[in-house]
């Protein structure tokens, strides 16, 4: 039997009852009869083979399938208006979401070196906000997030669905300004002897360091302690005391030369992670990235 093509009213319908999420609403607005605007939607996911929306007491959500088809149906509505608007007079190839969530301490520098390979090219969008990770993880059952970027690897049960790549990990140094780091110092002449920038208490890195200087029998004078690696990087940069920080942070400062790297702390390192979900659509372009940043470890 020979398919006919995609009715792209039955996708318009299907477009804003997506962005409304209430398919009562919707009707109102588009001035047609909930049952017409069922019905239209219905033809659709019988085109494709998919369901698009469940339904959760009143409020319809997304399917893996409806928020690809989604995506889908933003771009070929968003070009349509570009058409209209600049008379344009070529096609360009069709461009591929990424969407990235990253919990909100997480280093800039890292997300940054994640991204990379993917940044710039023309046939992707990438789409980056942070949060917090209960909040991002719940935006990735929900499938409004391919990835989310963190240096844990969040609490789990049975039912949790969620796949953890680890995709780096960095050793954790002392950095500082190269008046307070000089060559023959070591880490515990230079915790004893200056003030010490260090990330909050919840952090691993926090709680691996903390049993170090234990262990050495070391009090070190805390002059600031972040849950925000970009704050730490700043604190640094305005030499505030030394901090312990993966070197990865302050990429910028320690090529110029304003930061310098002293020992690095033994047995200490920082863990990065790519938290996806097993889906039965899953994004290619986000593949290349987890394949790009293994091959990197």
């Amino acid at each position: 039997m020979i398919m006919s093509e995609l009715n792209y009213h039955h996708l318009r319908y299907f477009h804003a009852v997506a962005h409304d999420g209430n398919l009562t609403r919707t009707a109102h607005r588009l001035n047609v009869s909930q049952s017409a605007l069922s019905a239209q939607i219905r033809q659709l996911e019988l085109r494709l083979g998919h369901a698009l929306f469940e339904r959760r007491g009143r409020q319809l959500h997304l399917t893996e399938a409806g928020r690809i088809a989604l995506d889908h149906a933003d771009a070929i509505f968003a070009t349509g208006a570009e058409l209209i608007g600049t008379l344009m007079n070529r096609q360009d190839a069709a461009r591929h979401l990424v969407r990235v969530g990253a919990i909100a301490t997480l280093s800039r520098n890292f997300q940054l070196r994640f991204l990379r390979p993917i940044l710039g090219r023309p046939d992707v969008v990438v789409s980056v906000r942070s949060g917090r990770i209960g909040d991002l993880l719940q935006d990735l059952e929900a499938h409004a997030l391919d990835v989310v970027l963190t240096n844990f690897v969040p609490s789990r049960d049975a039912s949790s669905p969620w796949i953890a790549h680890k995709i780096a990990e960095q050793p954790v140094s002392i950095v500082g300004h190269k008046k307070r780091i000089r060559r023959k110092d070591t880490a515990a002449t230079l915790l004893q002897r200056e003030p010490v920038l260090l990330p909050a208490v919840e952090t691993t890195i926090r709680t691996n360091f903390d049993a170090y200087v234990s262990r050495l029998g070391i009090r070190p004078v805390i002059a600031a302690e972040v849950d925000d690696m970009a704050m730490l990087r700043l604190l640094s940069r305005e030499d505030i005391g030394i901090a312990i920080v993966p070197p990865i942070v302050v990429t910028d400062e320690l090529a110029s030369g304003l930061l310098v790297e002293g020992e690095r702390i033994p047995d200490l390192t920082e863990t990065f992670f790519a938290i996806t979900l097993k889906r039965r659509f899953p994004n290619p372009v986000l593949k290349e990235l987890i394949v790009d940043a293994l091959t990197e470890t």
